[in-house]
């Protein structure tokens, strides 16, 4: 498993820089021209009972995407053909929240202004209430998802050489790690705990000062899950130029 999946994510990596050099020029020639992803994709049957959920989760600015993205949704999907796909929007995540979260936890949520550290509450707040797999509308799986989560794994987080990230998380409902994550996040924006922005806010370090010492199940980005191979940052925000969260001044992270 291991071999392949390098192999595949070295086959991914030469591949999509092909199809952003394409691209390139497709928007050029195109540049009203937009790829769908649905709200919802049936998975395969698949009789086995997993604690992990099998459903994807991706959440993005909109649907409504460039070539690459669209190529790296494709991809996602013939990794995890017995999964079950949603997607949901910025306004979506806010009623999920709306609907199933305590008042303290919307108040928080309603106070976050980058659609970034939005997508770090819901990512974990979603996982933690229905469980599923995470993944950034960047990502994808360089190993069939079936083939790395087994029936019986309860949480998979991605390690990167030091930490974990959290551009992958996998996970059974009523997670401690996540909840405990959360809360740290509900108390950063209660606090205005920003730090150097978004990413000590809500982002990777939360996660990792929840996990602390703790030992939990994880695997190797290498060989599990990557970022960047079919898009980057212009072809994710092509309608929102500098919508990435590194543009983002701290100092507005936070309503009043």
């Amino acid at each position: 498993m291991k071999f392949g999946a390098l192999i595949i994510n070295r086959l991914s990596k030469f591949f999509g820089t092909i199809i952003k050099g394409f691209s390139y020029g497709f928007h050029f020639f195109f540049p009203k021209k937009r790829f769908t992803i649905p709200e919802y994709s049936q998975k395969a049957v698949d009789g086995r009972d997993h604690l992990i959920p099998k459903i994807i989760w991706q959440t993005n600015y909109s649907n409504h995407v460039a070539l690459p993205v669209y190529v790296n949704y494709l991809f996602n999907r013939l990794m995890s053909l017995d999964w079950e796909y949603r997607y949901v929007s910025t306004e979506a995540r806010l009623e999920f929240i709306k609907t199933h979260a305590s008042e303290r936890y919307l108040d928080a949520f309603e106070k976050l202004t980058d659609g970034a550290a939005q997508a770090d509450f819901w990512r974990l707040f979603v996982l933690n209430y229905y469980g599923g797999v995470y993944m950034d509308i960047d990502a994808h799986a360089v190993w069939p998802l079936s083939k790395m989560i087994q029936p019986d794994d309860k949480e998979i987080f991605l390690m990167t050489k030091h930490n974990y990230s959290n551009y992958f998380i996998a996970s059974a409902p009523n997670n401690p790690h996540l909840q405990k994550a959360l809360d740290m996040i509900v108390e950063n924006i209660e606090q205005k705990n920003i730090g150097a922005g978004v990413y000590d806010l809500t982002g990777p370090t939360v996660l990792n000062r929840a996990i602390g010492e703790q030992n939990v199940k994880h695997r190797h980005t290498k060989i599990t899950c990557i970022q960047g191979s079919f898009s980057n940052e212009y072809f994710q925000y092509i309608d929102k130029p500098r919508g990435k969260w590194i543009h983002a001044k701290k100092e507005t992270l936070l309503k009043n």
